[in-house]
């Protein structure tokens, strides 16, 4: 046993886990439970009877980072005034502002940086013992998980994190500071981790990353995402395989013809294109254009026509346009996205486009957002509307509540971002059941239909 793994303590204690931000954080979240569960430790929501606290945070845009100092001094009350015996913050919020955190809230006993995780045994045992703890391995180490983690998701599905980092260092963005460059985790790594969760019940597996299209190429010498869906695809117990976080300009051929012919492989992608104006896309440092845009979308809806396309979207970026806000407009009404999410530009110090000139006022830029989000609401109530005579395997998530319905998702539909399909049946369906449906009724976001016996 290492030294990161050795753990003195004795007496069962209590620990309360705070996941914040992305699947990712999520992900190295339930590693740490893993962890911690392995070693006498008992997992509670409750914060008064906890004895250790771990809030993993995020900084990603200052929505968050508000959220998580916010949290962090939530929880400090009970660090001084509660049964609480250690407050340990990890994640992307620790690894950019370690040292004012410990400044400035003396509560707080232990820091961990984003490559740091593999330590949260260390830091609690050198906090009960009465120390002060940080820990924050280089941006290029990749951790290794041996222990398996603990699903925080319910079971049925799971977050499978495939690489880290990022390279692209688009403008608004301060991933690559805090999370460092590219890293893919090695394909049998992944394949053990996948296999792993299909035997404790997993059945879909949604694939994450800052980018995953990238997945490989850093370990071998060429974009492997496709090889990698090959393999899953061959793993029993796994039914549906989701893909986010695919950069558009980075999709291939062989991966669309991977998701096209891999029967597990959930005829949906997550390609984040953040505009549609060549002179915004430019601005941001993305690295593609519309042109190009045009080209991916084009290519994916020929080879997979059922193929649901997720998009998220950023309004009002500095020295953006009203005529680039109305081509924006423009391009989301004639593309129709099946799903799709707008966000107002967030101006986050330590990056380029905060120092750009022309920021947009904040009044404008959710003007611009509800705009976007306004059309995408006739685009997908259309859409929807299609779907209605169709029939659809569905993932079922639970029952709603004092009626004889339950609810469950279509490969159409992300869990927490997408909509529902809502069945009235009275049969005894539970989490993680797969089931026929037909689709009877549409709304903006959600289905309605019918079991078929």
């Amino acid at each position: 046993m290492t030294s990161r793994e050795r753990c003195n303590v004795t007496v069962s204690m209590k620990v309360l886990f705070i996941s914040l931000g992305c699947d990712k954080n999520r992900v190295d979240s339930e590693y740490m439970v893993g962890k911690l569960s392995k070693h006498q430790f008992e997992m509670t929501d409750d914060e008064a009877e906890a004895d250790v606290i771990v809030i993993n945070t995020c900084c990603f845009i200052n929505d968050a980072k508000e959220e998580s100092i916010q949290t962090i001094l939530e929880m400090a009350a009970y660090r001084t005034a509660g049964s609480c015996m250690a407050l340990i913050v990890c994640g992307c919020l620790a690894e950019r502002y370690r040292q004012e955190i410990l400044t400035e809230i003396p509560e707080v006993d232990a820091v961990l940086g984003t490559n740091s995780t593999e330590h949260i045994l260390l830091a609690v045992e050198k906090v009960l013992s009465g120390t002060k703890y940080e820990a924050f391995e280089p941006l290029g180490h990749l951790e290794k998980h041996l222990i398996p983690r603990i699903v925080s998701t319910g079971g049925h599905y799971a977050h499978l994190k495939i690489a880290e980092g990022c390279d692209k260092r688009c403008t608004y963005c301060i991933i690559p500071s805090i999370r460092g460059s590219y890293r893919s985790v090695p394909m049998e790594e992944l394949l053990a981790e996948a296999r792993s969760l299909a035997e404790q019940g997993v059945k879909e597996l949604i694939l994450v990353a800052q980018e995953t299209t990238l997945y490989g190429l850093d370990l071998y010498g060429r974009k492997s995402l496709h090889l990698l869906l090959n393999e899953l695809n061959k793993i029993p117990g796994i039914y549906w395989i989701r893909l986010m976080y695919c950069y558009p300009e980075e999709i291939y051929d062989e991966l669309i013809d991977a998701i096209r012919d891999n029967e597990k492989v959930c005829h949906y992608i997550d390609m984040p294109i953040q505009h549609i104006s060549t002179q915004v896309l430019k601005r941001m440092g993305r690295r593609t254009d519309r042109e190009t845009l045009t080209e991916k979308i084009s290519a994916l809806r020929a080879a997979i026509p059922d193929i649901a396309l997720r998009t998220t979207l950023i309004c009002g970026f500095p020295g953006e346009t009203e005529e680039q806000h109305e081509e924006l407009m423009e391009f989301v009404n004639e593309t129709e996205f099946d799903r799709l999410g707008a966000f107002t530009y967030s101006q986050e110090e330590d990056t380029p486009a905060a120092a750009f000139p022309d920021q947009i006022p904040e009044e404008q830029k959710k003007e611009w957002q509800a705009d976007v989000m306004e059309l995408q609401e006739d685009v997908i109530l259309d859409k929807n509307g299609d779907m209605i005579g169709r029939e659809l395997d569905i993932m079922i998530e639970g029952r709603v509540a004092d009626e004889d319905a339950c609810v469950g998702r279509s490969y159409r539909d992300a869990p927490d971002i997408d909509g529902y399909v809502f069945v009235h049946t009275d049969e005894e369906l539970v989490s993680g059941d797969f089931a026929r449906v037909k689709i009877t009724g549409a709304y903006e976001y959600d289905l309605i239909g019918e079991l078929i016996m």
